[in-house]
């Protein structure tokens, strides 16, 4: 999303987040944009990482305006909230701070690669036909729920397009385009342009009224840029010699560019940069049904494989399975021997990350999980985990450090999806490195037989959860605290399961053993005991 901005105009990012209206704290910076300054965030009441976009203070230091630009904000922060659709980032917040002149708007955290990264990854060859058409496909969903608010986004570029992890595609900044409503004051300050040259529609450039055909020209820049991996026109020329370009000069079919290029594609990217707005295609809907068949179909059988780390995210997933479950997490393969110079020593340079980063990341994820800011530390190990495991290797003992720590703040966060393959895999690790009678390895089989009942797996959760059981027995004994309290899990899981005979059947010797480990009075042996009372049993 871009660059952070330098700290003599933004100021700079304390180690203790700056809180805003007693909820949102700012984290570090993401982005840099015409309208303002990008943050990641964290919401304190509901424990998830945001995105903070900070109004540039220059566009609202009106003498004697503030509180006339605050309503503003407002009003169109609520407008553009509206538009509900899964390809334009939540608007969770807007805040006003008055002492300092701010504006905030607080917005789901996307992640991902922005277009522009994308089409640049694919250089000097295009993007595949099929994706940059699911690209655009999705940007129209977008433009056509926005344009019926209405709002037109007026800045439509890839820098302003994300394509997310799994593959959706996130339009942004809508927060800051102009309100179609004559009843509504618009936030862009008179004589402001918005917009970016090489996108911006002839009309935008002459200062003209915008509609919505005007973000269908800048979706054709878009699309050629993706089809062809060019600009429409030529980025020699200085930035008003663009402008001009886009008012007089025609640009050159995609085709030229590409010649495998199919004729109605081709034809459509013409259609979208017609210099009159009334040549263009009339809608977004109208975009998307001439793009439809060039969209993979949905093939939901077809193997969902999860990327591997560092691959670019597919746009094409959303229409080969749509409305499909999460892909299953990839499992490592187990990783060769690996120089002893990227394992030791602890402080081995990691391409992107400073020296002691992951030291760092450690000590302040393990400082969020005892505030109970669960969803934070995940993001925090998120950030490091990825660089490290590219250099170090997915089993090097600083990333298995990482990953276990990430682990334990997923299943403490109640995300046991995420956190039982990654229990289950670090298992694997650990066993392959230290045997199967480490304790850590045995630990996280314990801790997925846990995720597996949580997500209602109770057979598969119990069958785990009995060959956990067998070798804490072999390495604890039949009384260690390990054992009782497993005993008592796979109890309630029958229970839950309607196998309330066996269920008893475990409880009467559970009661025993608690008694005589804990004492009749310990909470556990009471709970036993209450649960006999219950299924109508003596306890032994």
């Amino acid at each position: 999303m871009g660059g952070a901005a330098p700290e003599a105009e933004w100021g700079p990012v304390h180690a203790t987040p700056e809180r805003i209206a007693d909820r949102y704290e700012i984290t570090e910076p993401i982005s840099t944009g015409g309208m303002g300054q990008v943050f990641r965030g964290y919401d304190t009441v509901l424990d998830r990482q945001v995105a903070i976009k900070v109004i540039r203070p220059d566009l609202v230091d009106q003498p004697g305006k503030y509180a006339e630009m605050a309503a503003r904000f407002r009003r169109e922060a609520r407008i553009t909230a509206r538009i509900e659709h899964p390809n334009v980032p939540a608007v969770y917040d807007a805040t006003v701070d008055t002492d300092k002149g701010l504006l905030y708007l607080v917005m789901q955290l996307v992640r991902g690669v922005p277009l522009g990264d994308v089409i640049n990854e694919h250089h000097p060859e295009p993007m595949p036909v099929e994706a940059a058409v699911a690209v655009a496909a999705q940007i129209c969903a977008a433009l056509s729920h926005a344009h019926a608010v209405p709002v037109v986004h007026r800045d439509l570029k890839p820098g302003n397009v994300m394509v997310a992890d799994d593959g959706t595609v996130k339009v942004l900044d809508f927060g800051i385009a102009a309100v179609l409503r004559t009843d509504t004051t618009r936030i862009t300050m008179t004589g402001s342009q918005l917009g970016t040259c090489a996108y911006m529609p002839p009309e935008q450039v002459l200062a003209g009224g915008v509609n919505p055909r005007s973000d269908l020209y800048s979706l054709g820049c878009v699309l050629y840029e993706a089809l062809t991996g060019r600009k429409v026109f030529s980025t020699g020329y200085a930035p008003f010699a663009l402008q001009r370009a886009h008012v007089e000069e025609q640009p050159r079919p995609p085709s030229a560019h590409r010649p495998d290029l199919p004729q109605d594609l081709d034809r459509l990217v013409l259609a979208l940069l017609a210099k009159d707005p009334e040549d263009r295609p009339a809608t977004a809907q109208d975009v998307y049904e001439r793009l439809v068949p060039h969209l993979p179909q949905s093939d939901p059988f077809t193997p969902d494989d999860p990327l591997p780390p560092g691959a670019l995210p597919d746009p094409t997933r959303p229409y080969r399975h749509p409305m499909g479950p999460r892909p299953k997490a990839a499992v490592p393969a187990p990783t060769q021997a690996l120089p002893p110079t990227l394992v030791e020593p602890t402080g081995q340079a990691v391409p992107g990350l400073a020296p002691g980063e992951l030291a760092e990341a450690d000590g302040h994820a393990q400082a969020l999980i005892g505030e109970g800011r669960f969803a934070q530390a995940v993001g925090v190990l998120d950030d490091v985990i990825q660089p490290a495991s590219a250099v170090l290797g997915t089993e090097s003992a600083q990333v298995v450090e990482l990953r276990l720590l990430r682990a334990t703040a997923l299943v403490l966060g109640d995300d046991a999806g995420r956190a039982l393959p990654e229990f289950a895999t670090l298992a694997d690790v650990l066993e392959r490195q230290a045997g199967k009678d480490d304790e850590r390895a045995l630990l996280c089989r314990q801790q997925a037989a846990y995720c597996m009942a949580q997500l209602g797996e109770t057979t598969r959760a119990l069958r785990a959860a009995e060959e956990v059981l067998t070798r804490i027995r072999a390495a604890n004994g039949e009384h260690s605290e390990d054992a009782l309290d497993l005993r008592l899990e796979m109890a309630m899981w029958r229970l839950r399961s309607g196998d309330a005979e066996r269920a008893a059947a475990e409880l009467r010797p559970l009661y025993s053993d608690l008694r005589a480990a804990y004492g009749p009075n310990a909470p556990e042996t009471l709970q036993v005991a209450d649960l006999l009372g219950r299924l109508g049993h003596d306890r032994g």
